[in-house]
Order: structure tokens, then sequence, then C-alpha cells
């Protein structure tokens, strides 16, 4: 799923909706309306690296010492190393995804818990991180043409998507469904529940072909599955508010900020329910995203192992209320969401 970008203004609204609209958008704030917007950082000193920066409350800044770990470092493309940088790819334009990448408070800054973790590797590489935020449909076209070398963005490791690129996991792939919290619809894991609702989600996204899986077996039934898109999450919370659409499918960490930070307002939504990224029989898995072949998978499943190890994985969690997407180790290339998810 998706998480940093160009912002617009903070929309200064009087109606109910409107104000929901302005909490996502200030989390996602203004960083321009380029694509491929990019920052380089600067502030941390060495050895450190400092997460949840400018974060609007979406995660707790902390400072993480790590350094470089030679033997890690030595196993990158001889190009890469050469650069000095690792150039990290963001899909989170035009509005972004708190807590997973938006745009801070300051309205520049690219935070959030998935630029913070490349943050991470990068300094166990001894590189500096070079963080390029772009629409989700031109991230993967960064990394398919070399100007990122590497994608963290909740993109979920799918056997599709092996055929193009190569993963090192680094946290569970839960995806769930927002409603208003008023609503008493429940998904209980059955797509048949789905029946003659309209529900919104990402174009291009994993989501999306799980659901349009599930509507085109609703239509062999007989029975309709509306599917909507909107433009970015702060259209899609005013069709949810509006009563446009009856429920959202997407990331989970994303819905459940969303319910904490409208908890006591007018336009209150609840999860209704959760489903592995990876199907029914399969905990899905998100990973770092690098071009098939390009040796980058193993050093970057070796860079989020030894954070896992000594415990920096476990503080990034925590600082983002994540810790319940941990996983144990990370692996290159593990099973994915199936060609055929039936």
């Amino acid at each position: 799923m998706h998480t940093h970008l160009t912002r617009r203004s903070l929309i200064r609204g009087i109606t109910a909706a409107t104000a929901v609209a302005s909490l996502a958008t200030g989390l996602a704030a203004c960083g321009g309306n380029s694509d491929a917007a990019t920052s380089t950082d600067s502030a941390a000193k060495a050895g450190e690296v400092v997460i949840g920066r400018v974060s609007n409350g979406a995660a707790v800044q902390t400072t993480i010492k790590v350094a470089e770990v030679k033997s890690i470092s030595a196993e990158l493309p001889a190009a890469v190393k050469k650069s000095g940088k690792l150039q990290i790819g963001i899909g989170a334009l035009p509005a972004g995804f708190p807590p997973l990448a938006y745009v801070g408070n300051d309205q520049k800054t690219l935070t959030g818990s998935e630029p913070d973790l490349g943050r991470l590797v990068a300094a166990v590489f001894g590189l500096k991180p070079e963080v390029k935020n772009s629409t989700w449909e031109n991230l993967f076209v960064g990394v398919d043409s070399g100007k990122v070398d590497v994608a963290f963005s909740n993109v979920t490791d799918t056997e599709e998507r092996k055929k193009k690129y190569e993963f090192a996991s680094y946290r569970q792939d839960n995806l769930a469904f927002i409603v208003p919290k008023k609503s008493t619809w429940n998904f209980d894991g059955n797509y048949e529940n789905l029946a003659g609702k309209t529900i919104a989600v990402g174009s291009g996204t994993n989501q999306e072909r799980i659901l349009l899986e599930w509507k085109d077996k609703l239509a062999k039934e007989g029975k309709k599955l509306t599917v909507k898109y909107f433009q970015d999450s702060t259209s899609t919370y005013l069709a949810l508010n509006s009563g446009k659409v009856d429920a959202s499918f997407g990331p989970n960490p994303g819905f459940a900020y969303h319910n904490r930070q409208v908890a006591n307002t007018p336009n209150a939504t609840r999860t209704a329910g959760t489903y592995s990224g990876a199907g029914a029989s399969l905990q899905g898995l998100i990973a770092a995203t690098a071009k098939k072949d390009s040796g980058l998978a193993k050093p970057l499943a070796d860079a989020v192992n030894y954070l896992i190890e000594n415990g920096q994985y476990a503080e990034w969690l925590k600082a983002y209320n994540l810790s319940d997407e941990a996983v144990a180790k990370s692996e290159v290339n593990p099973p994915g969401l199936p060609l055929d998810n039936s």
C-alpha cells in the first residue's frame, strides 16, 4: 500500500466531513506537486537515525543508534556502494498514507514507517539515504529505470511481481475494511458479505487485485459488488463519511491509525474485518522491492535481520505502533500472493 507525498494545504472546513478531510490532509501536509520529489537526510549524527521526525503525532520521535556493518555492506552491488547513497523509492504522492508514508508537519520531510526503515537500512550499508517520492504507479517505473535502488513503500510480495522484482520481507501485510462506526456491516472473512456493497480501493494495488477477484466470483453467482476509485485518502474518507461507499479496503496500519485519529469526532470509523495480503491460505508480507537480478535482495534481507537481531527493528515498529506486524526474520523472495488467488 501506499505513503508520502506532495500535499495540498490543510483544508480548514466547517462541516464535520471537511474536518476529517483536513486531518488526513494535514498529516500528509504539503510536499510540492512534482513527481519524484527528493529529500536527502542530513539531520542525524553519524551512527544515529532519527525516526518519526515531524510526524504530527503519528510516531514517537526516537533516535536509534546504528552504524555500518561492513560484512553486509560488502555484499552490495559495486555500483550502489560506489555511489555512496541508497536511493529509496516511496510511492506516496499525492496525499500520502500515515503512519506509513507522508509529508511531515514541516511540509517538506518525507516521514513515516516506510522511509524510516529505508534510512535504517541505509545506515547498516554505510550509505547516505536519498528518499524519492512519486505516485504509486511511478514508484515501479523508478525501480525499473534505476532511478531508485529499492522501494520501501508497503509493497506486497506477490508471485506476479516476482517476474520483474526481487524482495526482502520486513513486515506482515494485513489488509482491512474500514466503515463508519455506526455501520453494522462486517466482512467476517467471507467475500459473500460484499454482495450489494460499494467498496473503495486504491488502483494498481494488491488489495485491488483481491477485491476484483471477489467481484468476479460474485458476478458468477449473479451478485453485484461495485468498486470505486478515488484520487487520494482524503477523497476516500469523504466518500465514506457521505455514504457514497459502504467501506474502503486497504492496508490495516493506515486504517487503524485513522480510527484513532477520528475516534471522538462525528465521523468516527472502525475496522470491519481484516484479511491477509497474500490471500486466505498464506500470511502476506510487505517487502523491500528491487529490480530482479539487481543483487540487492540478499544484502537488504541481511540488513533487516541485523536490525531485528540487535533491537533497532523493534524500536522502529514500537515508535509507529506497528509491533503487532513484526516478522521473526527477513526472507529473500518468500512465498507471496499466488498467481491464482482462488
